[in-house]
């Protein structure tokens, strides 16, 4: 392992792909911490409760972002995330999108510039909502209650998130890993440190410490083993596939046969990747606020029940966001999976699978497998999803330290820790240098 890691400084120009991508990651997390001006920073912490704290505190975990603060990157990536997944949902029901992803590098492009021009729109309407609440809120000093500065302020927070979309693609171009990618994960890495500090400060060396305010080293080696093995789930997920044996048609030319190998088409088991979990927490962020509005313009009893209700731990809101994995596991596949382009493409290449007929009979069959192993999916999406708030209500840990027990930070740290080092492996390998596996390729990897 330690060669490995000298072999990769051997190498110029993976060893400046590094440095690159580390020195922009350091650029972001030194603009993190870049204050809005005017902005009551002290009054804002004091205030980091309720349904708009949450949503702040969610937003930070995975966006990148710092609502929290109000700093430059508050929006954090989570506008160009957003703005990516309309238009990849829109490429597959709008005919002329879908035209334009058909023409290769070009139309690629042009989508790209849709996807900008959108994740402007999208930062100026959630930056103008988030500074009216600081207003309404008296979180923003009386000095500054001018229009200039609303402008100033909603501008300042458009051109934060422009720069870090900015960031990702040079890392794209010039750095390794996904850009975009990096920067939410740095953010959630950059959170670890808090953790154990949190874990240290709570500490008590009494065997039988239980309390709330405690814990104990019990409570400590159930953090660790559920750490690990949250992790080593997460990894054998993110890697799993259903590989389907595929055989190629022989062809002859003149006295030599063509052809006739066995190869595997793999289908991923998590093949909506992070992005159930993401779409059912973003989804379930607003009922609490919804119902909390409700309470203090209608003082009725029900609205206070379903507030707490829908609160994360309680039961209502657990089985509420495994269903909503569930439907999101099952849609983003349906979205990204399309068997039969799929089936056309292995008749067109002269493949089939071994005992079906390409063509009809192929993409029924690659559907029913593709159905079949997300349902095992979105089965252990659920069980990630629901771990921290479980172990939060039930041992009374911390959110700080439970977070990390599971959840979308998690699932995004595994899936881009496997990318980068998969991108670095290929590199070695290129160059006749041993990989991070002394046994070969990382398995799964690989098709």
């Amino acid at each position: 392992m330690f060669r490995t890691f000298i072999n990769i400084f051997k190498i110029p120009d993976l060893r400046n792909k590094i440095l690159f991508t580390l020195g922009l990651l350091a650029i972001y997390r030194i603009g993190f911490y870049i204050a809005i001006p005017g902005v009551d920073q002290e009054a804002m912490s004091q205030r980091g409760g309720g349904a708009l704290g949450g949503l702040a505190e969610y937003f930070a975990l995975f966006t990148g972002g710092n609502l929290q603060q109000s700093t430059i990157f508050g929006l954090g990536i989570m506008p160009y995330i957003s703005a990516s997944i309309i238009f990849q949902l829109l490429v597959t029901v709008v005919p002329a999108l879908e035209k334009l992803q058909k023409e290769g590098e070009s139309g690629r492009k042009k989508i790209t510039e849709y996807t900008r021009y959108a994740t402007v729109g999208l930062c100026l309407i959630q930056a103008t909502i988030w500074i009216q609440y600081l207003r309404s809120s008296g979180l923003i000093y009386a000095d500054f209650m001018t229009p200039i500065y609303y402008v100033m302020a909603v501008v300042v927070l458009t051109t934060g998130t422009v720069f870090l979309m900015w960031l990702g693609e040079q890392i794209d171009e010039y750095g390794i890993g996904n850009g975009i990618s990096l920067i939410i994960m740095a953010g959630i890495v950059a959170r670890m440190p808090n953790a154990v500090i949190e874990v240290i400060r709570n500490f008590d060396f009494d065997v039988g410490a239980a309390t709330s305010s405690t814990i104990g080293p019990s409570k400590v080696l159930f953090l660790v083993i559920a750490f690990v093995t949250v992790v080593a789930g997460s990894i054998l997920i993110t890697q799993g596939q259903r590989r389907i044996p595929i055989q190629q048609a022989k062809q002859t030319r003149g006295r030599r046969v063509y052809g006739g190998q066995r190869q595997y088409l793999p289908l991923r088991v998590n093949h909506g990747g992070v992005m159930p979990i993401i779409f059912a927490s973003s989804l379930l962020i607003f009922p609490p606020m919804i119902f909390q509005s409700l309470s203090g313009w209608h003082l009725w009893s029900g609205w206070v029940f379903m507030g707490n209700a829908f609160s994360p731990g309680a039961y209502l809101y657990n089985v509420t966001y495994v269903g909503m994995v569930y439907f999101f596991a099952y849609f983003w596949t349906t979205v990204q999976f399309q068997p039969k382009e799929m089936a056309n493409n292995l008749r067109d290449y002269g493949s089939f699978i071994p005992g079906l007929r390409p063509g009809r009979r192929t993409a029924e069959y690659l559907e029913r497998v593709m159905t079949r192993i997300t349902y095992v999916g979105a089965a252990f999406l659920a069980i990630i999803a629901v771990v921290p708030t479980l172990i939060m209500v039930w041992l009374d840990i911390p959110f700080a330290v439970a977070q990390f027990l599971g959840g979308t930070g998690l699932l995004i740290v595994v899936s881009v820790s496997l990318d980068i080092v998969q991108r670095i492996e290929t590199n070695l390998i290129m160059r006749n240098y041993a990989g991070f596996m002394d046994g070969g390729r990382i398995k799964g990897a690989y098709a």
